[in-house]
Formats: C-alpha cells, sequence, structure tokens
C-alpha cells in the first residue's frame, strides 16, 4: 500500500491540460534544477572566497552562469522525456514520476519544438561568457549541449550516466565558474568539484535503483544494473559519505566551516539512505528521491555558507 506522502507527491498530481503552460513546468521537472544551481553555487561562492583586492568579483558571470545551468537542466529533461517516449521506455511498467510525452501533457511535435529553442536559447545565454572567461567557453559549451543529448539517446544506456554527472554536473559547473572569476584553478577547487558530482550522482543512482528491472528489460546497462541492488545501495550511501570526507581539503586553506557545515548534510543523507533500505523497490521509492534532491540542495548551501563565512 502506498504511503499517504506518496499518493501527494505522485499519484495525486492533477492532469493537466494538454501543451499548457502547467503542463510546461511539469515537463520542465522543477525538483531536478537543484542539480543545476548547486555545483554553480559552490563554484561561485568558492571564487568569493579566493578572490583579492585587485581580483574583483564580477556578478554579470554570475547570472549568467546560473541562468544558463537553468535552461541546459531544463533542455536535457525535455531530451530526456523526447527520447524515452519514442524508445518506449515510459510505458506502463514505469515506477518514475509521470512524464509528459508519455502522458499526453505536451505533444511529441511541441516537444521537439521546445528541445530546440531551449538548446538556442541556453547557447544565446552562454555567448557573453566568452567576454569574461576567454573562447575556451565555446567549446565547453558545444560539449555541454552534445553530451546533453549523447546522454539520453546512448550512454545512459551503456552505464556511463554517472560519469556524465560527475564530468557536468560536478567538474565543468564548478571549476568553469570559479575560473570565470579569477582565472585560475586550484586544488581544492577541482576536489570539491568531484565532491559535488558525487553528491549529484546519488539522484541519479536513486532513479537507476527505482527502475532496475525496468532498464533490465529494456536493455539499459545502467551501472546499478551491472552491479546490483545491493551494491547499488550501498554505492549511494558512500557517494554522501565520501563527498563530506573530502571536504577535509578545505582545512588546508583553514576553511573550518566549509568542511563543518555538509556535515549536516551527511546527516539528512544517511537518514535518505535509511528509506532506500526500508522501501527497497516499488513506486515509494520516489519519496527518497524527493529526500535526496533536497539533500543535495542542503549540501550545495552549506558548503558555500562555509566558504562565505
Amino acid at each position: 500500500m502506498k504511503s499517504k506522502q506518496m499518493k501527494t507527491e505522485d499519484d495525486d498530481v492533477k492532469e493537466p491540460l494538454k501543451d499548457s503552460a502547467r503542463s510546461w513546468v511539469l515537463a520542465a521537472r522543477p525538483k531536478t534544477l537543484t542539480g543545476a544551481v548547486v555545483p554553480v553555487m559552490i563554484g561561485l561562492s568558492m571564487a568569493y572566497a579566493d578572490q583579492s583586492a585587485s581580483t574583483p568579483f564580477h556578478w554579470i558571470p554570475v547570472f549568467l552562469c546560473l541562468l544558463f545551468a537553468f535552461i541546459m537542466q531544463v533542455d536535457a529533461n525535455f531530451i530526456n522525456d523526447y527520447f524515452d517516449f519514442i524508445h518506449g521506455n515510459d510505458d506502463e511498467t514505469r515506477l518514475g514520476p509521470k512524464r509528459a510525452c508519455a502522458m499526453g501533457w505536451v505533444s511529441v511535435a511541441k516537444m521537439k519544438q521546445a528541445i530546440a529553442i531551449t538548446t538556442v536559447l541556453a547557447c544565446v545565454i552562454g555567448l557573453p561568457l566568452i567576454y569574461y572567461g576567454g573562447f575556451e567557453m565555446v567549446a565547453v559549451g558545444l560539449l555541454c549541449v552534445v553530451f546533453c543529448f549523447l546522454y539520453t539517446t546512448h550512454l545512459s544506456y551503456l552505464g556511463l550516466g554517472d560519469l556524465l554527472v560527475l564530468l557536468f554536473f560536478g567538474i565543468v559547473p564548478v571549476c568553469i565558474p570559479y575560473y570565470i572569476e579569477l582565472h585560475t584553478m586550484t586544488v581544492p577547487v577541482v576536489v570539491a568539484s568531484v565532491a559535488c558530482g558525487f553528491v549529484i550522482d546519488t539522484l541519479l543512482v536513486v532513479n537507476n535503483y527505482r527502475d532496475i528491472d525496468n532498464d533490465r528489460r529494456n536493455g539499459k546497462i545502467t551501472l546499478i544494473v551491472r552491479i546490483g541492488a545491493k551494491a547499488g545501495r550501498l554505492f549511494y550511501l558512500l557517494l554522501g559519505v565520501i563527498a563530506c570526507g573530502m571536504g577535509i581539503i578545505h582545512l588546508s586553506n583553514h576553511h573550518l566551516m566549509t568542511f563543518v557545515l555538509p556535515l549536516v548534510y551527511l546527516l539528512f543523507h544517511i537518514i535518505a539512505y535509511r528509506q532506500m533500505v526500508r522501501i527497497d523497490h516499488g513506486r515509494e521509492l520516489n519519496h527518497v528521491l524527493g529526500l535526496t534532491a533536497r539533500n543535495m540542495l542542503i549540501y550545495g548551501v552549506t558548503v558555500s555558507i562555509g566558504m562565505l563565512l
């Protein structure tokens, strides 16, 4: 029997009118946008903490980096919605949150148009970053767009999703904003970017853990399919533990609070893990998905506050 909370989060979602504003909001998956803002927030807070009197902080690229990350996340969600639907992955056996194309909230033709619009919009928003970060920003932007498509269409089926999360939700969005502001790179920033990638990857792990049987049937060989459910649960736990442990690097810069505050995240992460073990399988794991998204935001806020303190 589903819990009352699970009904609120999933089953009791009111059906929106086709191609309405609400259906597009649901298609954008607002809860996943924390994964876009958290790494950029960490990179910018580290740049702000490390700036000197001779390197003033520029606020325009702050806005551009955050907006680019938001639009690219929405773009990725639209791409995932569209291609999973046409590949038949979003059928009646799906356990995850409802998807726009599969539910008929958004027409396939309109979703293709939306993908084109959000892709172009992200490129336009990212273009001014060339002024602040140099022409290498073009290569970074192109890689983000290309792998945004490759993830859903090919790489997620090969078990490379976790690696891409580490790269494009950790290393790139933490290091690039820092580089744009200070035009340099440090070991603590790289370590922080990897730790952030581990934290964001917990969301993918929950998704793949919940869908392990469905993915196996559809030939989608995710990392969780490869290592099994039991090891997948342990992997989820270790990602958060290791990420917090990597925070010890900040002690070298005397940023004590940047190491201490994220331990709050670790507490909530362990609670989510225990829920994951208790629920074990089925649609109710969407509750753990919600907890994980919240925990990601807690991690980003605590790391950022620690840097600013």
